[in-house]
């Protein structure tokens, strides 16, 4: 019998997954089946420029190798009818600016502080600018506040929408919904209660919340994990040459060092060779820590 809690792991398939991707996709399982929860498997596949075509089997063949498994498969690229149908119940306008031109308008204006996101001033909100331009889609963010919970940290992250997030890019210019949007609705459709995912969507958090509520949509439990790191402190990427698993696999290592070597990158205490399962009940003592839902 499962519980009421609905996990996922959300890899996108521009490449293979590396040795962070894999923990956060061990700790995703492990926050699902911990909780006698369902998890899902969903590819976020909607900058298909970026899409590898190979890299969704390698990905679920890396996930198996390591012993994590799923309920059910999502591929957001087969769900364009769900963001096209959420984003026109949204108050919208279409916007021309390029990247530079945003830039530019934000250095105009009075300047975001240093070190915080660059927010759109704007620009379009009247009209456009260029009709004659392919236009992206923004939403006009309410005034007001939102704020966000993270289990991991037991934080709670404020911000206000207009100055400190700005209208939202829903559909870029080219036609590719945006991430925001999709998460949101893929979220809500499936029934997810329990989002784990790396620390560097945290900040993003609030801005969904706001969708959620825009939509009449739930919230669900958020827990940011912190990001792997290579021997210079910068995080671990596919496009840093991060060392992906199917290597690691096809190479004829051991998932079972694999997955110690990962579980001792957060500091537990395993033997040198453990299974997912043998995981569970480290996850659960973490799960107690932070006292989730509390």
């Amino acid at each position: 019998m499962t519980s009421g809690v609905v996990g996922r792991f959300a890899p996108s398939p521009t490449g293979a997954m590396h040795l962070g991707n894999a923990r956060t996709a061990l700790l995703a399982w492990l926050h699902s089946r911990t909780q006698g929860g369902r998890h899902l498997l969903r590819f976020e596949d909607l900058d298909t420029g970026r899409v590898r075509a190979w890299a969704y089997d390698v990905t679920r063949a890396d996930l198996a190798w390591l012993g994590l498994d799923w309920d059910e498969e999502v591929i957001q690229s087969q769900r364009l009818d769900l963001y096209r149908a959420a984003a026109a119940r949204l108050d919208t306008y279409p916007c021309t600016c390029t990247r530079r031109e945003v830039q530019a308008a934000i250095q105009d204006s009075a300047g975001a502080p240093h070190g915080a996101e660059p927010v759109y001033p704007g620009t379009c909100r009247a009209g456009s600018l260029h009709p004659e331009r392919p236009a992206a889609l923004r939403w006009r963010v309410p005034d007001e506040v939102v704020c966000a919970r993270d289990g991991w940290r037991g934080e709670t992250l404020c911000q206000h929408l207009p100055s400190e997030v700005g209208d939202v890019v829903l559909r870029r210019n080219d036609g590719v919904f945006a991430y925001h949007l999709a998460v949101v609705v893929d979220d809500a459709e499936a029934g997810v209660t329990d989002v784990l995912r790396g620390e560097d969507l945290w900040t993003a958090t609030p801005r969904q919340v706001a969708l959620q509520r825009a939509l009449g949509l739930p919230t669900p439990r958020y827990w940011h994990v912190p990001l792997m790191l290579d021997f210079r402190g910068e995080r671990l990427a596919k496009r840093g040459g991060a060392p992906p698993v199917q290597a690691i696999r096809e190479a004829g290592d051991v998932p079972g060092r694999v997955l110690s070597e990962l579980a001792r990158s957060l500091g537990w205490s395993v033997p040198d060779e453990v299974s997912a399962a043998d995981l569970l009940p480290l996850w659960r003592t973490e799960l107690g820590r932070a006292e989730l839902g509390a």
